[in-house]
This record gives C-alpha cells, sequence and structure tokens, in this order.
C-alpha cells in the first residue's frame, strides 16, 4: 500500500511539474517545437480544408490563431474564412502554446486528414477552451472535421 501511494505521488509530481514550463509569449518569429521549412509552399486553411477531405495532406499552411486550449496549450484553432475553424493538435504534446497567440497569423508544419471526433472528446475540448457548462452540455453526438497534427508552429506576425 505505501508502494502504492508513493506511485501515485510521484507520478502526480511529475504530471505537474510539467505543466508549469515556461512558454515563450507569442512575438514574430518564435518557433514553437520543431523549425519550420524554409521556403516551402503554404497553403490556406480554406485550402487544407479541400485536400484533407480527399486524402492526408502533409505540409505547411498558414491561418490565424481564433482559440488556444486553455489548460495547457496543447491545442489551437486556425480560422477559415467562411468562419468555422480547423483544430490544430501538437504532436505528442512535444510543445506548449501561450494564450497570447490568438490573433495572430502562424504557419503550421504538420499533417492534415478528416478525423470523427465523439461527443466526449468534443466536450473535453469545450471544457479545456474554457466554455459554460451549458454551452458544453449542448454538445451532443460525434463529428468530421478536419484536424492538423502540428510538428512546429512559427509566429508570422
Amino acid at each position: 500500500m505505501k508502494k502504492l501511494i508513493t506511485a501515485a505521488c510521484l507520478l502526480f509530481a511529475l504530471h505537474a511539474g510539467a505543466q508549469e514550463k515556461d512558454i515563450t509569449p507569442a512575438a514574430k518569429g518564435v518557433v514553437y517545437g520543431a523549425p519550420i521549412a524554409a521556403g516551402a509552399k503554404a497553403i490556406s486553411t480554406d485550402e487544407l480544408a479541400q485536400k484533407a477531405a480527399t486524402a492526408e495532406y502533409a505540409g505547411q499552411v498558414t491561418g490565424k490563431v481564433s482559440e488556444v486550449c486553455q489548460a495547457m496549450g496543447c491545442w489551437f484553432k486556425l480560422q477559415k474564412s467562411d468562419g468555422t475553424s480547423v483544430m490544430v493538435k501538437n504532436k505528442d504534446h512535444g510543445f506548449f502554446l501561450p494564450q497570447s497567440l490568438v490573433g495572430k497569423t502562424v504557419a503550421v508544419e504538420g499533417t492534415a486528414k478528416v478525423k470523427e471526433v465523439s461527443e466526449a472528446q468534443r466536450r473535453h475540448l469545450a471544457e479545456d477552451a474554457g466554455k459554460s457548462k451549458a454551452e458544453i452540455e449542448k454538445i451532443k453526438g460525434a463529428e468530421k472535421e478536419v484536424q492538423l497534427i502540428a510538428a512546429g508552429v512559427k509566429v508570422l506576425d
């Protein structure tokens, strides 16, 4: 029993320490995660939605950040021209993003495809985004969405 309690305390301490990483504030030129390939042709979020609808896409995408995970900065959303967004998750939780990234234009290097997101996952993401309990309770059923798994993110402005 003592070993179990000790192990639980150790895991809790490691988990808590992992979330206390210093995150560099968003500013032009700052890179989070892996470096972004210079000179690569980037596509827009609208183009990404079209390409990912038929096949997996690997490359760069540019867009304006509309939302960042408030819990850890482990995901963010890029605006599309129709008012919807593309979900971007940080590969293997390898890096975290600051709230100051909202409103900034970024280049993202990664892979994207359409995925089905369960009701439970959608509610979890809404909770991470700081949505109200009433908004979270309105979430019903699974939805398909374009998800981009980011290896790296560079702030463009």
